[in-house]
């Protein structure tokens, strides 16, 4: 920008400062207030933002996975809920019959090593003879998580190991949740099965049920093991069992990064309960499973250590593994033993990043994925910092990552944004849960953060206090923090909301960016607001200020960023109106080599006539982001020096503006018409 252009602005800032400022003084009492935001789009005054600036986290909470994203149908499917006891615990698996007709139980007689528990089934009845089976014969049922979505012309692979020592003589169905609708049957017949035997079955859906469950029927008098039974929809994305409706809203987000499995999920109340990665590899039929006593249900660990790092490379994003440091919510592990959990987690990283025919990237490879996957972030802990032992077992944790893996990032647990860490760091982790008013109050949390060392990585973040199961009021807090982010991206790397899913029976932590059943899915306001930042990753931040800002319930900020699909460049602006009046916004924008073009311009709104208002299944989109063309720009400014718009912002609403930017070339050869005409 040449000196003229330079001035030019500053002259344009006193000016329209002192028209707002009368405007305002002049209006009194009227709600409809005037409010400048200038917008320097000049590169000198521009910053980069962080490529891996907004990502996703991903906790198994709310039955997050076991019942959600991971696609199994079948829950409790190796009868292991509640550990390794006999008799265990068996639900939500039903007898099928009564006590005349068969017995359950369980016992530790299956032939998988760290999973035992057997279900044994002894059929008393017969198809003749004095106790004759009832029609459809006896046995058990599985209703999955709240019921099994079946659907019409999709197939699906039962999988279950049995063992008999008589002859069997099975039947496999696909009901609606009485048994009586029959959505899919096969027979399944063997002659010897006396030592364990996999069974493979694909079922095709004659009809549709969201409630349905899964049946396995005998007519013939004996006793017959079942274990590992498995029921998959032959349709997840790429057929990595990821649930598609549920990926796609994720991959709608593009997000930058996946932090897993947690949170508080990965400490456990007990350490005896926490994630361990090594249980969670290998064939699912093999995995232990185990409780996670902090959000109290059991899970099979289909979804484990392998499946989340396939899970970032299917959504093209890093991964950000947090692991545990041997500590849990009750229990820790002192520094002089803490050595086996760092000898753990180093294995765990070379199963991720190691050669194919290393110890570790071998067992990789032998599960489908020779190439190492692209882990350059992990988190010490979760929430530890001020337990007795967190820094000490931290700088083993270091020390041993830093020798083997110098490239990797370290994430602290302990907070470095208002004082400098005691320890080396490349990010450290801020959690913050609060109301919708005082997280909109912290979008000036990082202005005064140190501008050197560690960058921080805001891992889980919501207005939760009063945000019922997801309100507008939430998300527009949620919205002005971001801005603050997104204005502080110089000491921040990453951001992530949390919780990301709740499956509607089990919303045991609210609220969530997306609720599902067995069968729909839907997000809720904050879901939507997050939309209006995935561009922002690897964008250009401009300098924007706001000027007779009311009560500072308006924050705003501007970006350029380039549409990979149509190769264009864009400015956009977001505006968070957190009062209850409507403003008029007047945008001065100075300082752009690019003219803007006013043709297909378009304003994005997200609000409603409540601030309470919520998103359902009934209503999936009853807030949400409602699109439209720009029709408020003014016809009278030299737009080769600045460009001037009025813009109404509704009251508790963010307004986004995207306008498309012309290369100079094209502006030297329009005549001052087109170009007036063009903006």
């Amino acid at each position: 920008m040449d000196s003229s252009r330079s001035r030019c602005c500053i002259l344009l800032l006193v000016l329209f400062g002192i028209s707002i400022q009368y405007q305002c003084y002049a209006s009194g009492i009227d709600t409809n207030q005037a409010v400048l935001l200038f917008v320097n789009a000049s590169e000198a005054s521009a910053r980069k933002i962080p490529d891996t600036l907004f990502g996703i986290f991903f906790e198994e909470i709310n039955h997050a996975g076991a019942g959600g994203l991971w696609a199994e149908l079948v829950s409790n499917r190796g009868f292991e809920s509640g550990g390794s006891f006999v008799p265990s615990i068996i639900e939500p698996w039903a007898i099928i019959g009564d006590d005349s007709s068969v017995i359950v139980s369980t016992d530790l007689s299956s032939c998988f090593v760290r999973n035992k528990v057997a279900l044994r089934v002894q059929v008393l009845c017969d198809i003749e003879g004095a106790n004759i089976c009832p029609g459809g014969g006896v046995g058990v049922y599985n209703p999955g998580f709240w019921g099994m979505n079946i659907e019409q012309g999709k197939r699906y692979k039962l999988v279950f190991y049995v063992r008999s020592e008589e002859p069997i003589n099975l039947s496999v169905a696909l009901t609606g949740s009485n048994g009586l609708k029959k959505l899919a049957t096969t027979t399944v017949i063997a002659a010897n099965v006396s030592n364990w035997t996999k069974m493979l079955v694909l079922l095709e859906a004659e009809g549709t049920d969201p409630n349905s469950r899964l049946e396995l029927r005998s007519t013939t008098k004996g006793v017959i093991w079942f274990d590992q039974v498995s029921l998959m929809p032959l349709d997840t994305y790429n057929g990595h069992g990821f649930r598609n409706d549920l990926f796609g809203m994720l991959k709608d987000l593009k997000p930058a990064f996946l932090r897993f499995p947690g949170g508080c999920f990965v400490e456990g109340d007990y350490l005896r309960n926490a994630f361990r990665w090594k249980e969670t590899i290998g064939p699912w039929e093999e995995r232990p499973g185990h409780y996670g006593d902090k959000w109290k249900y059991w899970t099979d660990d289909g979804l484990g250590h392998f499946e989340f790092l396939q899970l970032s490379e299917d959504l093209r994003v890093l991964p950000v593994w947090v692991f545990n440091n041997g500590i849990s919510h009750n229990d820790q592990v002192d520094t002089s033993s803490i050595l086996p959990f760092v000898e753990d987690i180093l294995d765990g990283l070379e199963f991720a990043r190691g050669a194919p025919n290393s110890r570790w990237g071998s067992v990789r490879a032998a599960m489908g994925h020779p190439e190492p996957f692209d882990l350059r972030y992990v988190a010490i802990g979760n929430e530890d910092c001020n337990k007795p032992y967190y820094l000490g077992n931290y700088l083993k944790f270091y020390s041993a990552i830093k020798e083997a893996y110098p490239d990797i990032k370290i994430i602290s647990n302990c907070d470095g944004s208002s004082k400098a860490l005691d320890h080396p760091a490349d990010l450290y982790d801020f959690h913050i849960y609060t109301s919708a008013s005082y997280m909109f109050s912290n979008a000036n949390h990082f202005d005064g953060a140190l501008r050197s060392g560690p960058k921080a990585f805001i891992s889980e973040y919501a207005a939760h206090d009063d945000a019922g199961n997801g309100n507008l009021l939430a998300a527009l807090g949620e919205a002005g923090f971001l801005i603050g982010v997104e204005k502080n991206s110089d000491v921040i790397e990453m951001a992530s909301y949390a919780p990301l899913f709740a499956n509607t029976n089990d919303w045991g932590w609210k609220a969530d960016a997306i609720v599902f059943d067995s069968s729909q899915a839907y997000g809720i306001p904050r879901y939507w607001m997050q939309h209006l930042f995935k561009e922002s990753n690897g964008a250009t931040l401009l300098n924007s200020t706001l000027q007779a800002n009311p009560s500072n319930s308006l924050i705003a900020s501007a970006i350029t960023w380039r549409n990979e699909t149509d190769k264009n460049e864009y400015l956009r602006i977001k505006v968070v109106n957190f009062g209850s009046s409507t403003i008029t916004l007047n945008i001065s924008i100075c300082g752009s080599e690019n003219t803007l073009q006013r043709s297909g311009a378009t304003k994005t709104i997200l609000t409603s006539n409540s601030v309470k208002a919520e998103n359902s299944f009934t209503y999936p989109k009853n807030v949400s982001l409602v699109k439209t063309m720009l029709e408020e720009v003014s016809e009278d400014t030299d737009v080769e020096v600045f460009e001037n718009m009025d813009v109404g912002l509704l009251p508790y609403s963010i307004t986004s503006l995207e306008l498309l930017k012309n290369p100079p070339a094209l502006r030297t050869a329009a005549t001052a018409s087109d170009l007036e005409s063009s903006f």
